[in-house]
């Protein structure tokens, strides 16, 4: 999965009273406020900060694949 590919992942829910590593992870791929989006790779280690804290984010693919797929976790 870590061929070039790119997420375009979006904090849609707070990070107050989440776990440490939680927040920490949110925190670790760039977002800060609620509604900020930010393009990350999609390497092993940003997939793994995007699995802890993914029932915060909005998550869609950004490639050159032209189609793209949609995952939600609110």
């Amino acid at each position: 999965m870590a061929d070039k590919s790119q997420y375009k992942v979006t904090l849609v829910k707070s990070l107050h009273g989440q776990l440490a590593n939680i927040a920490a992870s949110a925190r670790g791929l760039g977002l800060r406020k609620i509604h900020q989006s930010v393009l990350v790779a999609g390497t092993p280690e940003n997939l793994g900060m995007i699995r802890t804290a993914e029932h915060l984010l909005k998550v869609e693919q950004a490639g050159a694949g032209g189609a793209s797929a949609s995952k939600n976790g609110a």
